[in-house]
């Protein structure tokens, strides 16, 4: 479980990136973070894997206070993939990249070669095994990046902006990935600015604006609250705002309801 109670982190700028956040989020749960530019998302979960410590308040780590460890112990539990793949990569090839943590973990060479191999699978970089990844395009080396984070097998999977440089089936697979190790028990915190991605995946979000989280619930309620995306000048899932535009009586993000509530007023309306 990750319990964050009352944290405020300042850059020394004199404005909070986060002012008195309180966020719970449990085992197992596949949850998304999101926001505008400089609303305190990334700035948040590098707070999970102690990168940051509060300034103010108190954050857990599956019964660990962040400021009591350090980060080469939390990573082991928190997996981060930073938005930048450029500043997570920096081996000679995409094989030594995938594994290097698990050597550093002192896995055993057979093991270090099973999870390697799983990996490239996985993200489709068999291709690239004896390539640098510095030679990838954008999309690959994010690939890459969070490749070589779910290698080492961490309890809690955290993704800045995944689907960054991805094509729509890149992101299909990315979230049958996903999927596939939220119902394994693990714990998948996404932030993004891909609402779509959201509105399809993720069954729960978190919305921030301002360092501060202004929404916490079901996806499909709080992505159809006009209030609070205007609030976090985060634009609408385009199904939202067609549920908005038709006046439905109960908008939704889901097409299956949207089609039903259509089917229903257009019989309301017959004579």
């Amino acid at each position: 479980m990750i319990s964050i109670e009352g944290v405020t982190y300042s850059y020394g700028d004199g404005i909070n990136a986060l002012d008195g956040i309180d966020l719970e989020v449990k085992n197992s749960e596949l949850l998304a973070i999101v926001g505008e530019n400089g609303a305190g998302k990334t700035t948040l979960v590098k707070h999970l894997n102690g990168l940051l410590k509060p300034q103010r308040g108190r954050v857990m780590v599956e019964g660990i206070d962040t400021k009591e460890t350090t980060v080469a112990t939390l990573a082991k539990k928190v997996g981060l993939v930073f938005q930048n793949p450029d500043h997570m990569l920096f081996a000679e090839t995409v094989e030594k990249e995938l594994s290097f943590a698990l050597t550093n973990f002192g896995l055993p060479p057979e093991e270090i070669a099973k999870r390697v191999e799983w990996a490239l699978i996985e993200f489709r970089l068999s291709n690239y095994r004896d390539r640098s990844p510095f030679t990838l395009s954008g999309g690959e080396k994010k690939r890459v990046s969070l490749a070589s984070v779910l290698c080492y097998d961490p309890q809690i999977i955290v993704l800045d902006e995944p689907t960054t440089g991805q094509d729509s089936l890149q992101k299909t697979r990315l979230a049958s990935t996903l999927t596939k190790l939220n119902r394994q028990g693990k714990t998948v915190v996404v932030v993004t600015h891909d609402i779509e991605f959201v509105a399809d995946f993720i069954p729960r979000v978190v919305v921030m604006s301002r360092g501060k989280i202004i929404a916490d619930g079901p996806t499909e309620e709080i992505l159809v609250r006009k209030d609070v995306m205007e609030a976090s000048s985060i634009l609408p899932p385009q199904l939202a705002e067609l549920s908005w535009k038709l006046g439905l009586e109960s908008p939704s993000i889901k097409a299956e309801i949207i089609i039903e509530e259509i089917k229903q007023m257009l019989r309301g309306g017959q004579k």
